[in-house]
């Protein structure tokens, strides 16, 4: 008798524990998810930085003609 007992809460147990670790691994599978929306945010974010980067150089350009056809650029 005393064996049945203990394999029927080895059972239990066992279950109780494949039931976290599926709890678990559904968690871990949510994360991923997250993660990838993340990666893809970021991306989008560097390629807007690198368009206003590649803005603001062509107006910086534009600038540095102005001053000088104006002669406003310094010698030094």
């Amino acid at each position: 008798m005393s064996d049945n007992v203990t394999n029927e809460l080895l059972l239990e147990t066992l279950k109780a524990i494949q039931a976290k670790l599926a709890a678990v691994a559904s968690d871990i599978h949510d994360i991923k998810a997250d993660m990838r929306g993340l990666k893809g945010h970021i991306g989008a974010f560097m390629q807007s930085e690198i368009a206003q980067d590649g803005a603001i150089a062509s107006i910086q350009l534009k600038i540095d003609r102005i001053e000088q056809r104006l002669n406003l650029v310094d010698a030094s």
